[in-house]
This record gives C-alpha cells, structure tokens and sequence, in this order.
C-alpha cells in the first residue's frame, strides 16, 4: 500500500530560483504537492537526474523514482518533451526517446491507474526542398557520421542504439552484416526550429518557468566552484496568479498553435515565441513566425526605459533587437545599458572543434556587439563571468575559450531582461533570431515594482562582491561601477578578485567568427 506524505513547505507567491541548486529542489517540491495534475514542456527532462531535497530524497534517488511516485498518488502527467532532428542533432534525439521510455516505464511500474501522458514533439516546421539541395553535401556528411558512430559501436549496443533513435533509422540503410550506410533517396527532411520552452503548471494554479532544463548537466550552485564544463548559471521563477492559468492555456494549446490547427490564445503576462510551418515552404529554411511577443515586449519596455536596461543572456545575436536599442541610446542619452553574456559559447568553450554554426553564431554576436557599442559608447558594459580561482590543470582545457583573463568560465545560460525598476522579464529565450522568431519559447512579464525590485537586487547580487555599494544597483551609476569592477578584476590574480565580474572578450569571440552565406540568422 502507498504511503501517504503529507508535505507542508512554506509557498510564495513569487519565488526566484537562482541556479538548479535553488530550482531543482523547488520543481520536486511541487511535484510532490500536487495533488491532482501537472502540465509540463521541457526541451530534456532526465530521469536519472538525482534529486536533492529532503522530501524527494525521502522516496528515492532520482527522478525516476519521483515520477513513479507521483503517478502512484493518481496526480496525471502531462509532459512534452522537444525531439530534435535525427540527422542535425542524433545525440539529442536520442536522448528525447531515452526519457520517452523511462517515463513509459515509470507508468508500468506506478499500476495500471497511472495517468501519464508523454509526447515527444519535434516542431512540425520543415527547411524547403531547394535550400535541401544546396546544402546536400553537408547534410550527406552528418548522414554519414552518423552511421560511422553506429558501426563503430558493438552489435548488441549498435541495436539498441537504433531503436532508441527511431527518426534516424530511417534515414539509414541497414546492410545484411549489421552495419548501416546513409539512405540517398529521398533526401532528408530538416526540422530547424524546436519547443525550446521550459514550464510547469501544477494543478493550474502554481507556475514553474524561466531558462533551466533537467539533467545533471544543468546542475550548479550559485558559488560556480568546479570546472567551468560543470558551471550552469540559469534563473527560473515559480509564483502563483493570473500567469500560471495562462500557462496552461498554452501548454495545451501550442503544439495545435504550431502544427497550423489553432490559432494562439491571447494573454497579458506569459510571453511567447511561435511559428508554424509555412504551407508554402519550397524555397524558405524556417518556419512562418506567428507569435513574437518576447520581442515585442523587450522593444516596448527598452522604449520605456529612462536610466538601465540590464540584459543576461546566452546568446545576444539579433541585429534588429542591436539596431532598435541602438536606437534608442542615441535618442536618450542618459539611457544606459549592461549586458552579461558567457565568456563562450558552450559549443565553443568546451569543444575539440567549433562547428560552422557555432562560428556563424558568434559572427552575428560580434556585429551586433558593434551596433551597440557605437551608439552607447562609454554608456555599455559588457560583461562576463569567470571563477575566482586560477586556471588548473584539472580543468583540462581544449581550445583556450572556456576561460576568461585567466580564470574558469561561468557558463551563463540565463535568459533575464530588466528595464530600470518598472518590469523585467524571464524566459527561455535568447537574444538571438532563433529564440526570437523561431523556436517554441515562454516566459513571464513582471511589472509589480516589489518583484521587479527583488529580482534585479538578486539577480545583481549573485555577479557582485557582498560588500558592493548603492551605486551597482543605481541606475544611473550602474555601468561605470560595473565596468571599473571588471577592469580592476581583470588586472587582479584571479584568487585577488571580487565578485564574478569581468570585461567580455570581443577579440576572442572574433577570432572564431566565421560568416556563412545563404543562411539566415535565425538558424544560429
């Protein structure tokens, strides 16, 4: 017989969860309080993530055995988790149908009452036919590497790996020894968008939102202290209201949305990117976008701003958002503006070699970097964030970029914008063309000032030495005070420094810039 827990955790209305070490123990905890169902979209949702509160480590290990758990009690689950291209990206969708079938098999295991409901969704978009044909040899390429590493692998293991990558099967020939060669004919489709979103809603009231996925991968702490491939700096919110019901209108709404069956609800404090599938889609690489309220919103608020705009991001990419704040610097000359980006991104820092979307990536950072720096001037700040600590040989570099001025990088994953002290939004999406325009994304408006207020005192606070003064959080102070930091921490031994502060390398990122004609920004 299943034992009753009866879980009495004190619940905010607005909760702001810095790092997986403050958020995964928040997500089990709703999940072991909800009572009657749980809506959910994740890009990975690993279910051999360990958990790490108290009351979730009280029934088992790891995620597995919470969901099992959770279906036990008869709460329903109703999770989509993205699949991903099987010819662009096999490893992810490998990994999609992995956490398909642990969670088939967590439902066996909770009793045949169990009401569980897993989609793997990749996003209906398809890259037309004659973009498919110049761009053969390179898909032709991936084909073929993917069909090495299979014959690489042991048949018993080549077998299971097969199945646990159904969309790539058949994109392969499998020959009569086992092994498996690339299928010429027809030509593949491609899938260039994603449901890039993050969220959760528990028994419609209570939501789960912001940048953060789950696997170990993702997991850190907010003292970032172990090897900059392990550093993970992500921001999620949890908070009950109006938001969380408008977050279920839309989990249950957005792959209709997407596949062209519906048209998207309206709201006020969710934010969303959308796009579907063109009907006509011969010539074009990417979908027709539908919703573009995450550009929209940061446009409107950065308009609004008298003092601070305050941006955290992976990726800033977009050279229309550049050219509009650019825009708005030259029209407002005490408007100023920090921007916090890892010091590299992830498939850059700790890569043997960078592939050409990458490069491409960091190109069109570059360029709107340079937007913005000619319009703000001294009024900018670019940062980044490195550990307090020496590089070591323990930390076994590959390229040189997973470090910033001598230090381990924080990889920053964050996706926060704030706008003085009148609103800030949280998201899973990036400051580039993809995130903006392409891919699935969600994220919350916040506009009560006391939010707004603790928020940016948070989410400064983490990058800033404890004893940091008034004039980091002052709008009107805030970027000479950040930039003299970052220089004198530049000029300092990294066991010297204060805070994780340091001036973004532009030179380093233009090093590995590479253009690539034909393809549109919104691919990176």
């Amino acid at each position: 017989m299943l034992k009753k827990f009866e879980y009495k955790t004190v619940r905010s209305a607005f909760e702001i969860l810095l790092t997986a070490e403050r958020a995964y123990p928040a997500l089990e905890r709703e999940f072991l309080n909800a009572r009657a169902e749980i809506w959910a979209s994740f890009r990975i949702f690993d279910l051999t993530t360990r958990l790490r509160s108290d009351e979730a480590r009280a029934i088992g290990e790891t995620w597995f055995d919470l969901i099992i758990h959770t279906l036990k009690r008869g709460v329903a689950l109703n999770i989509v988790i993205t699949d991903f291209d099987p010819v662009a990206r096999p490893a992810l969708h490998r990994m999609t149908w992995r956490s398909l079938r642990r969670l088939v098999a967590a439902a066996e295991l909770a009793g045949p009452k169990a009401r569980l409901k897993a989609i793997p969704a990749m996003h209906p978009a398809r890259t037309g036919v004659l973009p498919r044909l110049v761009f053969w040899p390179m898909i032709l390429g991936k084909q073929i590497r993917a069909a090495a590493w299979l014959n690489r692998r042991p048949l018993p293991v080549r077998d299971t790996a097969i199945r646990e990558m159904p969309g790539l099967a058949e994109r392969l020939v499998r020959l009569s020894d086992g092994r498996f060669r690339p299928r010429l004919w027809p030509l593949p489709c491609l899938y260039p968008a994603t449901h890039h979103q993050k969220l959760a809603v528990f028994d419609r009231k209570r939501l789960y939102i912001g940048g953060l996925d789950l696997d170990e991968r993702r997991y850190d702490t907010p003292d970032h202290d172990q090897r900059a491939d392990e550093t993970w700096h992500d921001v999620q919110l949890l908070l009950d209201g109006p938001a969380a019901t408008e977050a279920q209108a839309h989990l249950e709404s957005f792959l209709d949305v997407t596949a062209g069956r519906a048209e998207p609800p309206r709201h006020r404090a969710l934010l969303r990117t959308l796009s579907r599938r063109r009907k006509h889609d011969a010539m074009h690489f990417g979908p027709e976008p539908l919703v573009q309220e995450l550009a929209t919103a940061h446009e409107h608020y950065a308009r609004r701003t008298r003092r601070l705009i305050y941006l955290e991001t992976q990726y800033f990419r977009d050279l229309k958002l550049a050219r509009y704040l650019a825009g708005l610097a030259a029209g407002n000359p005490g408007l100023g503006m920090i921007l916090i980006l890892p010091g590299a991104p992830e498939e850059i820092a700790f890569k043997r070699r960078a592939g050409l979307d990458a490069r491409f990536g960091e190109f069109l950072q570059a360029r709107a970097l340079k937007i913005l720096m000619r319009s703000f001037g001294r009024r900018l700040f670019i940062g980044g964030a490195a550990q307090p600590r020496a590089f070591g040989e323990a930390d076994e570099s590959v390229n040189g970029r997973d470090r910033l001025h001598g230090a381990p990088l924080v990889y920053i994953h964050a996706k926060v914008s704030i706008f003085d002290d009148v609103a800030a939004i949280v998201s899973s999406a990036n400051l580039n063309g993809r995130s903006l325009r392409w891919d699935t994304e969600a994220g919350l408006l916040v506009t009560r000032r006391p939010d707004v207020q603790a928020l940016r005192r948070q989410v400064f606070s983490h990058w800033l030495p404890s004893d940091a003064g008034d004039g980091f959080f002052d709008g009107a102070r805030a970027v000479p005070e950040w930039r003299r930091l970052a220089l004198e921490n530049a000029r300092k031994a990294p066991a010297d420094r204060a805070g994780f502060i340091l001036p973004y390398d532009l030179r380093a990122a233009e090093s590995d810039a590479a253009s690539v004609p034909l393809v549109p920004d919104e691919m990176v």
